[in-house]
């Protein structure tokens, strides 16, 4: 189900230029606001950039929410990136980043946009909770990582107009939940990157290109197996190279 917003966002005309002028004043509005160390007003002005989602009745804004939360979720994430350095330079790049995808990739409606959206979205909400949120407690985290797979699952599998499309999405929820429950007692961080984060990452970019190819008719069997030890082999060295224990990699 594409997002009922759409009903209502400039076509084409002398509106759409007002609304693509808007959009790509967004990330340097943000960017200036960082920079000066606003960084509540940035966030919210990229929250209310998505007003659209509660201009149509009350009983579509959870579906808008849902179907809007990809784009929220890179947003808030490479402001939150902007935040952690002090590097003028880095805090340009993810402003050019936001702006291509702001410009770039939310735009698309194809399935292969549609699922790179997902797959962005995916990648960025889970970076941003653990670099920003490293008190937090476990089941704060855990809650939080089951509801960025639910989300970037839904948002994939819709693309595909997938019948199961709900049930997937809540099964890769719960297998996120899952999954950081007991790594979350040795939370290993190489870098800036938390071991869960490599570990999703792997197996759900994994899972989601072998769907992608099967529905496309490109998934032969040489393929598939080739896929499965790519991802086998990324998570066991993972787990095997891992320093288990209280402490930062």
């Amino acid at each position: 189900m594409r997002p009922l917003i759409e009903k209502i966002k400039p076509a084409n005309g002398f509106p759409q230029l007002v609304h693509l002028i808007l959009t790509a004043l967004l990330p340097l509005l943000v960017f200036i606001l960082v920079m000066e160390q606003f960084v509540q007003p940035a966030l919210g002005i990229i929250l209310l950039s998505k007003w659209r989602m509660f201009a149509v009745r009350p009983r579509f804004w959870l579906a808008n929410i849902r179907a809007n939360a990809i784009d929220i979720m890179v947003g808030v994430s490479l402001l939150l990136f902007m935040t952690q350095t002090q590097s003028e330079l880095v805090r340009f790049i993810w402003m050019v980043a936001y702006a291509g995808w702001l410009l770039g990739i939310k735009p698309g409606s194809t399935t292969l946009l549609v699922s790179t959206q997902a797959m962005i979205g995916f990648l960025c909400g889970l970076m941003a909770l653990f670099v920003g949120w490293t008190s937090a407690p476990l089941y704060g985290l855990v809650f939080m990582v089951g509801v960025i797979c639910y989300l970037a699952a839904r948002h994939f599998f819709d693309s595909f107009d997938e019948p199961y499309a709900k049930l997937l999405a809540y099964f890769w929820g719960y297998f996120g939940a899952a999954l950081l429950w007991p790594l979350g007692h040795w939370l290993l961080f190489y870098g800036s990157v938390a071991q869960p984060v490599l570990l999703l990452l792997a197996i759900g970019y994994g899972l989601g290109a072998l769907y992608y190819l099967d529905h496309q008719g490109k998934l032969t069997q040489n393929i598939q197996r080739q896929f499965i030890f790519i991802m086998s082999a990324l998570v066991l060295i993972v787990l095997v190279f891992s320093h288990w224990g209280n402490k930062v990699v």
